[in-house]
């Protein structure tokens, strides 16, 4: 399989850093090739052009990100947890690695529809995991029996996500992870059973 080669992993590593530093579009096939130290032919082995090297960016980062927190919220007790550890990871991935934050929170977002529809893909198994914490917070009403599952997980997906492109749009003139208990503390008050 393609990405259990270095190489591969070269260029996606490389790709990150070229289109965070140039822009998606100002980031020429040759530029991520000089970056990961191959020839500009090794990246078509690998990849069909520059969108399938962007959307492979954000298919080997994504997945090995739903890996951790499938693990990670499997260590803890309940919901209320299960959200700490999600919100925890998700700015913990992004503020360790820089230019990750910025193409996932700058570039992805202005691909055209069909990339768009790709990375929605991608995305899917996480949302999947936090519509599984909310179900599991129903159950263990800790969470209101009456939730929107789909509208609360918009509901936090995109307060985590805004949060994050602030910080990259702030050039990270602040400690993301400093946000956690008060992002998780504000969350958990939208949703608690106790009101």
């Amino acid at each position: 399989m393609k990405n259990n080669k270095p190489k591969y992993n070269q260029i996606i590593e490389a790709a990150v850093k070229v289109i965070a530093e140039n822009g998606f579009h100002a980031s020429q096939v040759s530029k991520i090739a000089k970056a990961a130290r191959v020839a500009d032919g090794t990246i078509y082995l690998y990849f069909k052009n520059k969108e399938d090297v962007l959307v492979s960016v954000f298919e080997e980062k994504m997945g090995q990100f739903i890996d951790k927190i499938a693990e990670a919220i499997s260590q803890k007790q309940n919901a209320e947890e299960k959200l700490y550890s999600l919100i925890e990871m998700h700015f913990r991935q992004l503020s360790d690695d820089y230019y990750l934050a910025i193409v996932t929170q700058l570039e992805l977002r202005q691909s055209n529809y069909t990339l768009r529809l790709q990375i929605n893909k991608v995305l899917k198994p996480y949302l999947t995991v936090i519509d599984s914490i909310i179900k599991e917070g129903m159950e263990q009403k800790l969470f209101r029996s009456n939730l929107n599952i789909p509208l609360v997980r918009q509901m936090i997906f995109g307060t985590i996500d805004e949060i994050v492109t602030n910080w990259v749009m702030k050039e990270q003139k602040y400690d993301l992870m400093s946000q956690v208990p008060e992002v998780h503390a504000l969350l958990i008050g939208a949703l608690s059973s106790k009101g």
